[in-house]
């Protein structure tokens, strides 16, 4: 399988199954539009009489027996050499967790998935027993996987940082006996941020996800107080003094983009003028008719994407570089087999908790009660649900096992398939649609940087 497009000049091919780029010219771009498997010896007569129009002959011959080559050399039409891991794919130790320490917010976004932060259950926070017993669960359930990985996530973690402050001492009190190490993430809107708390994450947070969405007025807009005033203004300074001390931790602002800010490489391009960058914007494909991205949207969509990474372009030949979250790929084969099969992992060696217990597949199943897997303090834990999520991988996925993005986007959201779609296994159309526009952009970026570096080798 190949997927073959043309964007910024460059001709370019994708041998889906090798992940293998090819920058073409002309011929060999409109050869393969008219060639199939498997090759004949000499170019098919109807193709050689169509392109002998536009192409000299000799050309055409030289063009084709070059493809033939490749084909043979396992580079183009490769074969499928990851499918014979999909038996592979079965429920393994749990190794990360999103903890919801907090179903409320002192925000009011447009958007929010969460219902504004209780996710339609009641605004409550996580005990520290609760969070306790869920460090104790994640310890107790992630066999012998020597990292883990703890988001603190809302609503807003930050309204109950004592707790968070008290499971991070906890959880770093237990890794010497389970030979265990763990990673913390936090994700805030800044609103409470002060300077104990930014040194405390700082110290203690590998990753901190900061929510902001771009431009001031676009931020606050779609990003509320409960008394509809803006919170540009008083996150902007702290999120900035945040990254300053952070140092070389990581880190991401990460923004959303409507149908109301369907220009969102501003927002970008305000979040990297403001000084950070590490960058993402994320589509909102639900909600509200005034906000959610519809099919009517794509090719505003599609153009805006184009012109983010042109504007990328431009701007690291002056020498200036940021990290746009879903530009970012490896063309190298990278991660593991199983990781490009079934993607992040939810409901199989990640899970939710919210501040019941309850246990969700991911935050984003939270709040479905069909999907709800048990609860840490009573001890249970669906297995079978658990095993149905570690099958749920591009080849049990119809739709995915035919396209061509799938060993990049991995069979997409199954929160989203299920929200959308009502099954974890069928895709939902517009986020692929987003994803393999997304993918195309990053592709030409990731290509035009390979060739420029083996010009100046």
């Amino acid at each position: 399988m190949i997927h073959k497009y043309k964007l910024n000049g460059f001709n370019i091919v994708l041998d889906v199954n090798s992940g293998g780029v090819h920058i073409v010219d002309e011929l060999t771009y409109d050869l393969l539009d008219n060639v199939q498997l498997p090759f004949e010896e000499e170019v098919p007569e109807k193709a050689f009489e169509k392109l002998s129009k536009v192409y000299d002959a000799e050309e055409i011959k030289t063009c084709y027996a070059e493809i033939v080559e490749l084909y043979n050399d396992g580079i183009l039409f490769s074969k499928d050499d990851y499918e014979k891991y999909a038996d592979c794919s079965v429920a393994s130790p749990v190794k990360a967790m999103c903890l919801n320490i907090a179903h409320d917010c002192n925000l009011r976004c447009k958007y929010c998935f969460a219902s504004t932060g209780d996710f339609g259950k009641g605004r409550k926070l996580m005990s520290f027993e609760t969070g306790k017993h869920a460090i104790d669960f994640l310890l107790e359930n992630s066999g012998d996987r020597p990292t883990l990985e703890l988001d603190f996530f809302g609503g807003e973690p930050l309204m109950n940082f004592d707790v968070v402050k008290k499971i991070v001492k906890y959880a770093r009190s237990r890794e010497a006996e389970f030979k265990k190490k763990f990673r913390f993430t936090i994700t805030t809107n800044g609103m409470l941020l002060d300077d104990d708390k930014i040194d405390f994450i700082n110290e203690e947070m590998s990753n901190v996800v900061l929510s902001i969405d771009g431009r001031k007025e676009i931020n606050d807009y779609m990003r509320p107080r409960p008394d509809g005033s803006g919170s540009y203004d008083r996150i902007l300074p702290l999120f900035k003094k945040l990254v300053e001390k952070r140092g070389d931790k990581e880190y991401y602002v990460r923004g959303t983009f409507t149908s109301r800010n369907l220009d969102f490489s501003n927002d970008v391009f305000a979040l990297y003028n403001a000084g950070f960058d590490q960058i993402s914007i994320e589509p909102v494909v639900s909600g509200s008719e005034e906000l959610a991205l519809t099919e009517k949207n794509l090719p505003d969509v599609f153009n805006e994407y184009e012109r983010l990474a042109d504007r990328i372009i431009e701007n690291e030949k002056n020498g200036k570089k940021f990290n746009f979250f879903h530009f970012m790929i490896d063309l190298d084969q990278g991660p593991c087999a199983i990781k490009r099969l079934r993607g992040c992992g939810c409901g199989n060696d990640y899970v939710a908790i919210t501040p019941d217990g309850d246990i969700f597949p991911c935050h984003q199943f939270v709040g479905m009660d069909e999907y709800k897997m048990g609860n840490i303090d009573e001890g249970t834990f669906n297995q079978e649900m658990k095993a149905d999520f570690a099958k749920a991988h591009i080849y049990t996925k119809p739709e995915c096992k035919k396209c061509w993005a799938k060993f990049y986007c991995s069979g997409g959201c199954n929160a989203n398939n299920y929200q959308y779609m009502g099954d974890i296994r069928t895709a939902h159309k517009l986020s692929c649609q987003l994803e393999k526009k997304r993918l195309e952009c990053a592709i030409m970026l990731k290509a035009m940087k390979m060739m420029n570096e083996q010009e100046n080798e």
